[in-house]
């Protein structure tokens, strides 16, 4: 019989956990039917389970009868250890950064093939922005990802670079090309990029050190870099520098 509960416990928390990562970037407002067919669990089931998650607070029920991540989810997700350790001691520093630059801070780690964003602070000039806290870009795309990628293990390298994808004209897919860039962020301690991931922005980034090892990158987003390059790279620099030493 207890045989039976645990088997019957990991299929109902099997099926929970399908429901919440039927919501990404693309799906973050769904209805009962969508969640079922993305999940791929029956309406019955969906409908009964999403009641409970609900009252949970992990999902919330729209006046539509649509869902959405629900805010004990964001509370649960700030108690991660990226979350605690990373973003609380570069939060002073990225303030900082903004008051400087007034351009669109960001800080980001890797997980895979993908950059995940763990803060950023808005900047007040009009320059298009596609990251959120929390959402997931392509590495090739981003001036934060290609700082990750250019010091990721060569398997990871490997991996990204088998599978550019095409964000916008500008974006690099030439695997070439993209290593030869690579191979300069090592030498010249930053990454860029020219309206890549978005028409209009551009962004140079360098990496966060800790005990010998990039832990995380500190990005800035503007409309152009020209005749600003290296005067937003010191500003990064000290930036990260700062964070690695209060790590």
């Amino acid at each position: 019989m207890a045989g039976n509960s645990r088997q019957l416990g990991a299929s109902v928390t099997s099926r929970a956990l399908a429901i919440l990562g039927a919501f990404d970037e693309s799906h973050r407002t769904m209805s009962l039917s969508t969640i079922a067919a993305r999940a791929e669990l029956p309406l019955a089931t969906t409908h009964r389970l999403l009641a409970e998650l609900v009252q949970w607070g992990a999902l919330e029920r729209l006046t539509s009868g649509d869902y959405v991540l629900g805010r004990r989810m964001w509370d649960i997700g700030h108690l991660a250890p990226a979350e605690t350790g990373l973003r609380q001691v570069a939060e002073p520093f990225l303030h900082d950064l903004y008051g400087a630059t007034l351009a669109t801070v960001h800080l980001a780690v890797r997980e895979g093939t993908e950059v995940v964003y763990l803060d950023r602070l808005r900047g007040n000039r009009s320059v298009p922005v596609v990251s959120k806290v929390g959402a997931r870009l392509p590495l090739h795309a981003t001036g934060v990802g290609k700082v990750l990628l250019a010091y990721a293990p060569a398997e990871i390298q490997d991996e990204a670079l088998g599978n550019l994808t095409r964000v916008t004209r500008y974006t690099i897919i030439q695997p070439g090309v993209l290593r030869r860039q690579l191979r300069q962020v090592l030498e010249k301690g930053y990454a860029t990029t020219n309206e890549e991931m978005s028409l209009g922005a551009c962004s140079i980034a360098v990496p966060i050190h800790h005990d010998d090892q990039v832990v995380a990158s500190l990005g800035l987003v503007v409309a152009s870099l020209k005749g600003s390059e290296q005067r937003l790279y010191g500003a990064l620099r000290v930036a990260a520098q700062s964070i690695g030493r209060r790590l």
